[in-house]
């Protein structure tokens, strides 16, 4: 769902956008005379968003080499990579 509030908001009711970040761990959008202005959310739901980004951009990355015939990774070595990252991003919910 996405939380779309006017930016008057974020001065008037900034415990409630904040409460309303964290508890949906969704972004909220903010208005100014009705377009779009800014995006606020929660610190932990942002460094989630950043580790499965780059995350991506790793795994992009990987496969643009393998296309190009560079040497990949054994099965072992992209286990213990996928469970850093997933490590990396459970660690960063429980903040």
């Amino acid at each position: 769902m996405m939380n779309i509030k006017p930016s008057a908001a974020i001065r008037k009711n900034y415990n409630e956008i904040s409460e309303l970040c964290k508890r949906s761990g969704e972004p909220v959008y903010l208005t100014k005379n009705g377009e779009g202005d800014l995006v606020v959310m929660n610190i932990e739901a942002f460094a989630r968003r950043e580790s499965m980004l780059r995350l991506r951009e790793d795994l992009i990355a990987a496969e643009e080499g393998r296309l190009k015939g560079k040497s990949g990774y054994s099965i072992d070595n992209v286990a213990a990579l996928m469970k850093a990252a997933v490590q990396e991003v459970l660690d960063g919910q429980r903040k």
